[in-house]
């Protein structure tokens, strides 16, 4: 029995020298306690050790096996479980898309994990904040969706008269609403799972960086820095126009130069820049809001309560020939379409709010289009309605509702009303210029960061802005007539705001074929398209025929 004992525990012996060699050379990790043996059980018969279970070296530190319960401490002691019943590990975490990006809903989570980061996101202005929530959508739309250009819609209606302008103006305003739906959706790609924070951006994975490039840079550029021109020319003739309604004419000081109150709206405007990104200027887009729904009211109220002109004409303009009038009825739809402004915008506005996965941004974003909407369809209609009635064939083509309050009611309306309105019109262009102004900033300073790899530096940021300020400026001292040409503006910008989202839809979106989203966006996006290459023709041929009172480089 001895014997048969030593041999036994010999044997013990060798197989655990044995175990520990091979544990030794494959480095295999224990997943559960060693069972303590003694020489023998109960009943006599020696404990056997259960088999070990291995894994690769590489979860030596994986979270799950480190928090487990059942492995063994440093000095080889098992590390008993608190509880009865052990925990199961938690699954580590395995996608690389970090929490605070992550933009799409549950069902995306597939396509979230391929998403593509760029990370000068961070350092450029429309992105570099995320912070935004539905309010500051509201601001930053409803200062970007209404403007001046809202004040010559009345002049689209001397030429369609009651009916056609009220139908152009509905349908128009129905369709930019369906395509700024379109776009708000457009923002989050299920597909590949990245945020387009930029409106080219969405045209280059729509249709190519070569044909994007061609379709879509020059309108958006055009509507940027053709806005902030634009601003300042009005925004610099309303100035002079405010400073002589308060000083009065008993003001004895010496007026300044058209060209001076542009410069001191450029000054202004170009202080008002150095705010650093998108979302940092939400206050001055409320500001700008507040003003553009105030001088819109004010004007279509002064006027409506002043009553209808004396022998005013609503019969539609017509000249001799047809083809004149047919061109006429298009540069005024041309007008209508310029009223409606702002979605080269949109997707700029919604890449500076939060999104994760159970709350996209496209939620907050249209709750904030449908407010700011809702505003501006209660400032543009009654405008060109009362605008129209109020003022009727007499109304100035150049100026529009604005030019008409002052041109028949400087003696009739007060001079604080008069004074407020210009005022209100002179804020809202500062404000409105830092807005449109967005892209362009973000568009100079993306070729820097490109190019050296790290952020823009303060200092030439803020030269940045104050060139394009400058550079605006030398433009509208240039061609001051640019806010005449209404018509062909609206004929350039109206494929970005009418027909780009419904291809973009198409090709990002995939509808169905030959399903009502498929016959609806084709169709909207090919009249569209048609449409603003037959405006930009009859626009140049009414400036051709009719003319314009060109001055370069002579501002009055």
């Amino acid at each position: 029995m001895k014997e048969s004992a030593t041999s036994t525990q010999r044997k013990e012996k060798t197989q655990g020298a044995k175990l520990d060699k091979n544990m030794g050379e494959a480095k295999e990790i224990w997943s559960a306690p060693i069972t303590p043996r003694t020489g023998n059980s109960l009943l006599g018969t020696p404990m056997v050790a259960s088999p070990p279970v291995s894994c690769p070296p590489s979860q030596l530190h994986s979270p799950s096996l480190t928090r487990s319960p059942l492995l063994q401490s440093e000095n080889g002691d098992v590390i008993h479980p608190k509880s009865k019943t052990p925990k199961t590990p938690r699954t580590p975490r395995m996608s690389l898309t970090p929490r605070f990006i992550t933009p799409l809903g549950s069902p995306m989570r597939k396509a979230l994990r391929l998403t593509k980061l760029d990370p000068q996101d961070a350092w450029l202005p429309i992105t570099e904040s995320r912070n935004g929530n539905k309010y500051y959508a509201a601001f930053h739309t409803l200062c970007s969706g209404i403007g001046i250009q809202a004040l010559v819609l009345p002049v689209a209606f001397t030429i369609l008269g009651w009916t056609w302008g009220i139908i152009s103006l509905t349908i128009a305003f129905i369709w930019q609403l369906y395509t700024l739906w379109l776009l708000v959706h457009l923002h989050e790609s299920v597909e590949n799972g990245v945020r387009y924070s930029r409106y080219l951006q969405l045209c280059f994975a729509s249709f190519g960086e070569r044909l994007g490039k061609l379709l879509a840079l020059f309108p958006i550029m055009y509507l940027s820095a053709g806005t902030c021109t634009t601003l300042i020319i009005i925004g610099g003739s309303t100035a002079r126009t405010f400073y002589q309604v308060v000083c009065g004419h008993s003001c004895t000081a010496k007026p300044m130069t058209t060209v001076e109150w542009y410069l001191v709206f450029t000054c202004a405007a170009v202080v008002l820049s150095q705010l650093p990104n998108l979302n940092s200027i939400a206050g001055i887009s409320l500001i700008g809001a507040v003003t553009a729904v105030g001088y819109c009211t004010s004007i279509w109220i002064a006027s409506v309560a002043q009553g209808a002109l004396p022998g005013v004409n609503y019969n539609p303009v017509k000249t001799g020939n047809s083809v004149e009038n047919a061109f006429s009825v298009l540069n005024a739809l041309g007008i209508i379409a310029f009223a409606f402004r702002g979605h080269n915008l949109i997707l700029e506005i919604q890449a500076t709010m939060p999104s994760s996965e159970k709350h996209p941004s496209h939620v907050p974003m249209w709750k904030g289009v449908k407010a700011s909407y809702t505003l501006i369809a209660a400032c543009i209609f009654p405008l060109a309605i009362g605008g129209y009635w109020a003022y009727g064939q007499l109304i100035p083509a150049n100026g529009g509702m604005l030019t008409a309050l002052y041109a028949f009611h400087s003696q009739d309306v007060s001079r604080f009303v008069l004074g407020l309105t210009s005022f209100f019109v002179v804020v809202n262009g500062l404000c409105s210029f830092q807005i449109y102004g967005m892209p362009v900033f973000d568009d100079m300073e993306s070729v820097y960061t490109t190019r050296m790899k790290k952020p823009c530096p303060w200092w030439l940021r803020s030269f940045f802005r104050v060139l394009f300020g400058f550079i605006c400026f030398l433009i509208g001292v240039a061609i001051p007539f640019l806010s005449s040409l209404a018509g062909l503006i609206g004929g350039v910008a109206l494929p970005v705001t009418l027909a780009y989202p419904c291809f973009m839809w198409l090709k990002v979106k995939k509808p169905k074929k030959y399903s009502l989203m498929w016959y609806l966006n084709w169709f909207l996006g090919t009249f569209g398209i048609c449409l603003s290459v037959i405006l930009i023709t009859a626009s140049i041929y009414v400036i051709v025929d009719t003319g314009v009172n060109v001055s370069f480089f002579d501002p009055k």
